[in-house]
């Protein structure tokens, strides 16, 4: 019996000496553990996929199996394989067009123009716009033009469904047949008209294998719901391993092509847990860093956990 759950993406640049600050060039480097984006489960390994960036926020390569530790429930375990990842992705665009973006709209549809200019032609794409309602707008497909040509005639209006996105947005991503997987959402997080929970949403978050990294375009609104906002989207973004990036308009196309770069690079740890009960219980993972001398402080990125398999 064999369980998949993807834990945590990313990963291109580095930091100093032999670990060098820019996208990672092609081709990958030799892998000493199997490609893919998922966390494997079965009886012998759980394979981690883990993105590292330094203070600056800058993506980290370069990096040894020595320099990271990893452990499950507070256990240290046994890092038994370590490779570099970088295969093709599915992204789902959860685009914000409620009344409350207004302004915001021009440098959001930037900032999905820059994202889409560094994909890899095996990569494929989706949309869901949400104002009112979701909508699945452009299904599954390698074509971003469509997407661009569809988001330069969005408006803004409305209110804001952004949890019943998100969820329309993980059931769409079911349909793809790549390891590697996550979802992009660009707004102000200021959910107001939703017919499913937080609660609700960020278990089916909890269970997918979708990583998600959100650009929060906030300011301008001073109600409860845009308040609330960061905090929202902050929680489901770091639960899958991705991101929260704070932004003003100005700064919205930069980001985006990080995000992009992280998305398409990360570390693979993989481990043979001490913990072989097949209960089904969660189990929460934490990776910790141990940087090569000389460099900064570096911040790691991964899934929070997974369940275990049931016999």
């Amino acid at each position: 019996m064999k369980v998949w759950v993807i834990l945590g993406l990313c990963l291109a640049g580095a930091a100093a000496g032999q670990v060098k600050i820019e996208p990672r060039p092609k081709p990958a480097p030799k892998r000493d553990a199997p490609s893919g984006a998922n966390i494997r489960v079965d009886t012998t390994l759980i394979l981690v996929p883990v993105s590292v960036n330094d203070p600056l926020n800058r993506p980290v390569s370069g990096l040894e199996r020595e320099n990271f530790r990893l452990f499950e429930d507070k256990v240290e375990q046994r890092i038994v394989q370590f490779a570099m990842d970088d295969e093709p992705v599915a992204v789902g665009l959860v685009f914000d067009t409620s009344g409350s973006m207004g302004d915001k709209l021009s440098r959001s549809r930037m900032a999905a123009k820059e994202f889409f200019h560094i994909s890899n032609p095996e990569d494929e794409f989706f949309l869901v716009e949400f104002d009112n309602a979701p909508r699945l707008v452009v299904p599954l497909t390698a074509d971003t033009g469509t997407i661009e040509g569809h988001l330069a005639f969005s408006r803004s209006h409305g209110s804001t469904a952004l949890l019943d996105a998100i969820y329309l947005a993980l059931h769409e991503m079911k349909r793809s047949k790549k390891n590697k997987k996550a979802l992009l959402i660009i707004s102000d997080g200021g959910d107001n008209h939703s017919r499913y929970s937080q609660k609700e949403v960020t278990d089916v978050v909890k269970e997918s294998d979708v990583l998600i990294y959100s650009i929060g375009v906030f300011g301008g609104g001073g109600s409860p719901e845009e308040a609330g906002g960061p905090a929202l989207l902050s929680k489901v973004s770091e639960q899958t391993g991705g991101r929260l990036f704070e932004a003003n308009a100005v700064e919205l196309p930069d980001i985006a092509r990080k995000i992009g770069i992280e998305l398409r690079n990360r570390y693979i740890l993989g481990y043979s847990p001490q913990n072989q009960a097949r209960d089904g219980k969660y189990h929460r993972i934490e990776v910790k860093m141990m940087p090569p001398r000389g460099l900064p402080k570096l911040n790691a990125h991964w899934r929070l956990g997974y369940n275990a398999p049931v016999e």
